[in-house]
């Protein structure tokens, strides 16, 4: 696998630190989670396969010496918290790149390690809000509104931290030197939407939610409900694909006003909804199945893990039990990403295991578990 022998050292956290750590992790790094000994065995971090996780409590100095431990032989740190928090436990950048010089010290929090807004609290829509992606986000005459939590925390939370964590790993082999990544969700996201902010000036966005030709605004690019209370999605941008639209819808286009004539699209959605309600999702794909008109069923997170093509091209992991999940993203055909099992490791699960690489001591190793320095799942490891 293309990260085999990386080493990262991550500090369990909320959501977008996790899938970080999960992609380093599918793709062939060794990840340790450094749990906290005092939250319960099982946590709501769904996104720790092929991850192994230490249990350890920072308030006492053997604890914070175990991590430094850790990062001294690691090649990356992936830390979530908020400005400080590191530096007050004894872990910063400055302690742990003395120690390691190589170190790639990953910061990913919300608002950045600087700005008036560092130390505030924050979720995902807020972020949004900041960056002023939120603001694009709805339709006409409605409240903004948030995509779940998947653009902040994950696209620009999670996969920027990564490119930002390569790429600094890239650097390395040129400088030997380690360095720290400042990843923000705010700035992050900010520069996703680079497109939305750059081709304001050539005339797509107005400025007015769900009146331009990406966001609802155009009935060629937008979700349309069937008679069966399901949803087709309807792209077709090209004039090639607009043409081959109207005719499976069949509309004749004669006496059509031009599609891009913005004027008369509010009443082109109204049209195209009438049509749409007409029949059921099965029979609209089956219109559209061999036409490039740029539609598609608007499918449940079931429906795609069971659709020919996201099964031939090997998506989804499915379960013995019927569940499933989504496989990593991009595929390498050299050394592509494995991601193992299912299993979500429990809080302490490695902790003796890790201890051990670490060279410690049966002695020392029993004294760390008496004395509440480290947490060790279920029975007692066998030392």
């Amino acid at each position: 696998m293309a990260l085999r022998g990386l080493r990262v050292v991550e500090m369990a956290g909320l959501a977008p630190a996790p899938l970080a750590g999960m992609i380093l992790a599918d793709f062939g790094a060794s990840v340790i989670r450094v749990d906290k000994t005092n939250q319960p065995s099982v946590v709501l971090d769904t996104l720790a396969r092929n991850k192994r996780s230490i249990a350890v409590n920072l308030k006492q100095r053997a604890g914070v010496e175990i991590v430094q431990d850790l990062c001294t032989t690691a090649d990356v740190l992936l830390e979530p918290y908020r400005p400080g928090v590191m530096e007050k436990l004894g872990l910063g950048p400055q302690v742990c790149l003395a120690r390691n010089p190589r170190l790639v010290y990953a910061r990913l929090t919300g608002f950045g390690q600087t700005g008036s807004l560092a130390h505030r609290a924050g979720h995902d829509i807020n972020y949004l809000a900041i960056s002023g992606v939120l603001s694009m986000l709805g339709r006409k005459e409605s409240n903004p509104v948030p995509p779940i939590n998947l653009l902040a925390d994950f696209a620009g939370g999670s996969l920027v931290c990564v490119v930002g964590i390569l790429m600094a790993l890239l650097e390395r082999t040129f400088s030997n030197k380690g360095q720290v990544v400042d990843s923000a969700m705010v700035d992050g996201v900010a520069y996703l939407s680079s497109f939305l902010l750059n081709t304001q000036k050539i005339g797509i966005w107005t400025g007015d939610r769900g009146s331009n030709m990406l966001d609802s605004g155009a009935h060629f690019y937008d979700t349309y409900r069937t008679s069966d209370g399901k949803y087709m999605s309807v792209g077709a941008l090209e004039p090639q694909f607009y043409q081959a639209l109207l005719e499976g819808l069949g509309i004749s286009d004669e006496d059509l006003p031009p599609q891009m004539d913005y004027t008369t699209w509010p009443s082109m959605k109204e049209r195209f909804g009438a049509l749409f309600a007409t029949k059921t999702q099965a029979q609209w794909t089956a219109i559209f199945r061999d036409v490039d008109a740029c539609v598609e069923p608007v499918l449940s997170m079931e429906e795609a893990a069971a659709h020919p093509h996201n099964r031939q091209r090997s998506i989804h992991m499915h379960h013995r039990e019927g569940n499933f999940e989504s496989m990593p993203a991009p595929k390498l055909d050299r050394t592509p990403a494995s991601p193992g099992s299912f299993a979500q490791p429990e809080v302490g699960q490695h902790t003796v295991e890790i201890l051990k690489e670490l060279n410690c001591s049966n002695k020392v190793v029993e004294e760390l578990l008496a004395s509440n320095t480290v947490f060790q799942s279920k029975s007692r490891a066998n030392l």
